[in-house]
């Protein structure tokens, strides 16, 4: 596969892609995309009902990877007291979602239709976990203020992330995890670095560790400008970097300081080139972007973030045509 030949820093002479788009750009464009990228065998599935519809426009697309849901496990019943500034004394109720059955049986399907690489997206996995409990403003507060609530809340977390990655880890159709917590804001860390270390970094580092364990690929997705943090991130064997936005940093700037560590995934511009340039700009940047970052490898070509329903059809259409050049 063209992707676990690229994170693996394989010599390769295509590009990857793998685009993501959100539920409105698929209730705006889907039934157009499965009409313009028209494959019959897939179009067949998802009549079926074996194909989800935004999976089916993925393999039309001819992506190189897809991300799939598994089951994981929720809040539960959590009580008013989880929303005041002062947390309470207690841990909250949790339970799972998902159904293992579904999970194997809709891999197996993928893997032995299509032969593409695929990964568990889990949002919201840590840091994210807490702050929905708690109000991003709360736990933000917690960190600094009530410690020894924000450490066992943390550890509460990693503790049944665990237990669900050693259920979802024995799947031999899986290639990599995506464990996503954004902890950056437009300019800088959400936190210090500080505090990202002493509360955030030992329970992440157990989750790579044990997804690393079973020979898959640990990808990580946190918006925003988490550049203070790349030195760890790497020391943490991080696999694959995502979403790299340009709007945050410099991305090619940590294209050459950290090209040895990552495998990158995004960084075409999602809040001006996509939604805001005509079409010879999309292909302009696309192209500079493909071409710098996939310098040695290391690079999985794709937008920052999905796609909104803002991107007009044609500049979708010309990054696509863009991304076939590179990767077909």
């Amino acid at each position: 596969m063209l992707v676990k030949k690229v994170i693996d820093k394989k010599l390769v002479h295509k590009v990857p892609y793998f685009p993501q788009i959100t539920r409105d750009f698929n209730n705006k464009y889907g039934d157009r995309l499965l009409k313009d990228f028209y494959n019959k065998d897939i179009f067949l599935a998802y009549e079926k009902g074996l194909l989800s519809k935004c999976d089916a426009i993925y393999l039309s697309l001819g992506n190189h990877a897809i991300g799939i849901s598994a089951p994981w496990w929720t809040w539960d019943q959590v009580e008013e007291e989880f929303s005041y500034s002062s947390p309470p004394s207690f841990m909250p109720k949790t339970k799972g979602t998902g159904s293992y059955s579904n999970f194997e049986q809709y891999s197996s399907f993928l893997k032995e239709n299509f032969g593409i690489y695929i990964t568990v997206f889990i949002w919201g996995s840590h840091f994210e976990k807490a702050y929905f409990l708690r109000g991003i403003e709360n736990f933000l507060a917690d960190l600094a203020v009530e410690p020894e609530f924000s450490k066992e809340l943390l550890d509460m977390i990693i503790r049944k992330n665990i237990v669900m990655l050693e259920n979802i880890l024995t799947n031999k159709n899986i290639d990599g995890v995506l464990l996503g917590s954004d902890w950056g804001s437009q300019k800088s860390l959400l936190m210090s670095p500080d505090t990202w270390r002493g509360f955030l970094k030992e329970g992440e580092k157990k989750e790579y560790d044990l997804i690393s364990s079973y020979n898959k690929h640990v990808w990580l997705h946190s918006c925003g400008n988490i550049e203070e943090i790349l030195p760890d991130l790497s020391q943490m064997k991080v696999d694959v970097l995502n979403p790299l936005q340009p709007e945050c940093m410099d991305i090619f700037k940590i294209k050459k300081d950290y090209g040895k560590d990552f495998t990158f995934w995004g960084g075409i511009s999602t809040q001006d080139t996509l939604p805001y340039g005509n079409v010879d700009q999309v292909y302009k940047k696309a192209e500079e972007v493909i071409q710098t970052m996939s310098e040695n490898g290391g690079y999985i070509a794709a937008p920052a973030q999905e796609l909104q329903d803002d991107v007009p059809y044609e500049n979708f259409i010309a990054l696509m045509e863009v991304f076939r050049h590179f990767g077909l």
